[in-house]
């Protein structure tokens, strides 16, 4: 059976924190109700990665959710996490498998429809695609895909499908309409006063209030 994942997927990257602590940005995703959770930070020496993220995991686990570190297979088995995801630049999905192993979720990112059909060839979990929208998280974008492009990723792969870039509470119920099986969010989570109100409107809007992964996934937390 392979990974059910929500309909909204919470992206803690370390450079939208606005002067607030990680710990404390992760708190507020989790009580408004955020059970899946991916570790982005970009500028970290794997040291630092690596102890960043194992309170995290603490944290996370305790309220019953999944862990993904970005980018780093590595970081992600040293720290025990749910999974990793990784994108063009980061090691292939093969490769990133053989390091985690088969117990935990692999994520890729893919920016074109060539790409979709690539990884739907791989072991990976779930694909996500995008920028739907224009987005300001990353320094150096790939060209927006839009929602037409979004339908027909849909058409190329069975795996589950998260949409990312530039997804906003308004335009989250379209998204998934156009066949995203979940919304990957950053800015429009992490970049409002109050975290917590921002998650619960996100999944009152997604139609889901309790978020977990199937119950017979491989990756799902102990």
């Amino acid at each position: 059976m392979g990974v059910i994942l929500p309909r909204l997927y919470a992206i803690l990257d370390r450079a939208h924190m606005g002067g607030r602590s990680t710990a404390d940005v992760c708190e507020a995703l989790l009580a408004g109700g955020v059970r899946l959770i991916q570790y982005r930070d970009k500028v970290a020496t794997s040291r630092e990665l690596f102890e960043r993220s194992r309170p995290l995991l603490v944290q996370i686990r305790g309220a019953g959710g999944t862990f993904i570190v970005n980018d780093r297979a590595d970081v992600a088995l040293a720290v025990s996490a749910d999974g990793v995801h990784v994108g063009q630049d980061d090691l292939p999905v093969e490769m990133a498998r053989a390091v985690v192993g088969a117990g935990r979720i692999v994520g890729f990112s893919t920016h074109n429809l060539e790409q979709v059909a690539m990884a739907d060839k791989t072991s990976a979990d779930y694909i996500a695609f995008g920028p739907v929208f224009a987005t300001q998280s990353k320094a150096q974008p790939d060209p927006v895909v839009g929602l037409e492009g979004l339908r027909r990723a849909r058409e190329a792969t069975r795996k589950p499908l998260v949409a990312i870039g530039g997804i906003t509470l308004e335009r989250a119920g379209e998204v998934i309409a156009a066949g995203a099986d979940s919304v990957a969010v950053i800015a429009d989570l992490l970049g409002t006063p109050d975290v917590r109100a921002r998650a619960r409107a996100f999944l009152q809007a997604l139609g889901e209030s309790q978020l977990n992964l199937a119950p017979d996934s491989p990756a799902q937390p102990q």
